[in-house]
């Protein structure tokens, strides 16, 4: 299949123009009309094919702590980057300048831990009212580390995938280019959307807009206000995109305000990488002996005593983490959530056994892991698990270079994704999993961690063993 999508830019208008080939099959030439902080693009993301009929490349981001390892401060700082942008947009006071995190994002080693630290203790004075929303799965750290560095009237609260049984979505609404399109809204404070406070959607990058305008026309109908933000870290919409945009305010007489740390346009031009299935050969051959140990932090965090049901009827009775964001967060519970990480952090810090550890969130489960992987210590790398299928490759400068396949633990009609784990690198991994899923349930994904090649790996489960679970339920 051939695809020319063309985009017009006036020379007045582009800043810089950068082309990328994707397994010389494609090309993506990016036209960069704004990019104040003066941000290298090999620094921001690489590129990879996608396996996705609707959108066949995939901007690789190298801050969000998705596809590929990072320092954790680095993605905490991306939020607090969009933090800051809103706070000028507002005209807030500003704590920390955005040259200083942009500087700890290129050099996390000798800043970022330091600014990240200055932005805790000295958060972004906010006076009226925002209300934040992550989309996931990719944005649910995203929204949380933006949400988290406001000192104010502020609430958060990011979109899922899951179905909880014991609770109605009071948002539902699409995301169309998606391999996963549904996202619900799950709140435990049925006020939680009321009010006219501007709501701020957060999302890693707008290529259209069109899962913000769904959002934004879902919310509107129900919970009306006159203003909301769409934060991204890359904002390519092109100019038929943005007038959807105007239309939209025109259409609700509201005003919407984009702000993202680049914006540009983009053209692709070439035949997209077609595939004989969806899975790709794995990221290593069969499974080393590895010593896997389980730690469970349950107690040293607050749940709520809610189910799911996944697409083949099974039920996880097990709890969700409150203070995830999943079921909405207000500003005072951001303490108690410091809390929380802290003393997990510290155990799970006198843990370990190597210099050079890896730290792995799974899915949705992403902001709390990554802010205890921050607090373990040096040496630490951090990652997610995925629902996006990236087609792998060796060449160089290619965003996705391994990558391993497996049911996921939730739902076993869904394939997840690790990527980017060289065989044998790591001392030791740190696996987070919100709920602790059946033995079988979890085989796929234990083997899947196996073939890293891995000496050490800890499994760390924020709810009670499945046992305990099943008898307190029968007793």
């Amino acid at each position: 299949m051939k695809i020319k999508t063309s985009i017009p830019c006036s020379s007045e208008s582009v800043k810089s123009k950068h082309m990328y080939k994707i397994k010389d099959q494609l090309e993506v030439i990016v036209h960069v009309t704004s990019n104040p902080l003066n941000l290298p693009m090999d620094e921001l993301f690489l590129m990879a094919a996608r396996i996705n009929k609707k959108r066949s490349f995939l901007f690789v981001s190298k801050v969000l702590g998705k596809h590929i390892p990072v320092n954790p401060h680095v993605s905490l700082l991306g939020g607090a980057a969009l933090a800051v942008l809103l706070q000028q947009e507002s005209g807030g006071p500003v704590s920390v300048d955005l040259p200083e995190i942009v500087q700890a994002i290129r050099n996390p080693a000798l800043y970022a831990a330091d600014v990240y630290a200055s932005l805790k203790s000295s958060p972004l004075l906010i006076d009226q009212p925002h209300l934040f929303i992550g989309f996931a799965e990719t944005a649910t750290a995203l929204g949380h580390s933006m949400y988290e560095v406001f000192s104010g009237p502020t609430r958060y609260l990011h979109t899922t995938r899951e179905s909880i049984r014991e609770l109605d979505s009071i948002l539902s609404f699409e995301e169309e280019h998606s391999h996963a399109t549904a996202h619900r809204c799950y709140a435990r404070d049925e006020h939680f959307f009321q009010g006219t406070q501007p709501v701020v959607l957060v999302d890693d990058e707008i290529t259209t807009g069109k899962t913000a305008l769904n959002m934004i026309r879902d919310l509107h109908m129900k919970f009306p206000r006159s203003k909301y933000i769409v934060a991204s870290l890359l904002d390519w919409r092109s100019d038929a995109d943005r007038e959807q945009f105007t239309m939209l305010e025109a259409e609700l007489d509201i005003e919407i305000v984009c702000l993202s740390l680049i914006e540009g346009q983009i053209e692709v031009q070439g035949s997209s990488i077609e595939y004989m299935d969806d899975v790709a050969p794995s990221m290593n051959a069969a499974a080393e002996p590895s010593t896997i140990t389980k730690h469970y932090v349950y107690n040293e965090f607050d749940h709520m005593e809610v189910s799911s049901g996944n697409s083949l009827g099974d039920v996880n009775l097990n709890p969700y983490v409150s203070l995830t964001g999943r079921f909405g967060l207000q500003y005072g519970d951001n303490l108690l959530l410091d809390k929380q990480v802290q003393r997990a952090a510290a155990f799970l810090g006198s843990l370990r056994i190597g210099a050079n550890t890896l730290c792995i969130g799974t899915g949705e489960f992403m902001y709390v892991p990554m802010r205890i992987a921050a607090a373990m210590g040096d040496g630490i790398l951090y990652q997610s698990t995925t629902r996006s299928p990236i087609h792998p490759s060796q060449e160089v400068g290619y965003a996705i270079r391994y990558r391993d396949a497996y049911t996921s633990p939730e739902d076993p009609a869904v394939m997840n994704f690790l990527y980017n784990i060289p065989p044998g690198h790591y001392d030791e991994l740190f696996v987070f999993m919100e709920r602790e899923a059946s033995s079988e349930a979890e085989s796929p994904f234990i083997e899947a961690l196996r073939r890293t090649h891995t000496p050490h790996i800890h499994l760390v489960y924020f709810s009670p063993p499945v046992n305990d679970v099943d008898k307190e339920l029968t007793s």
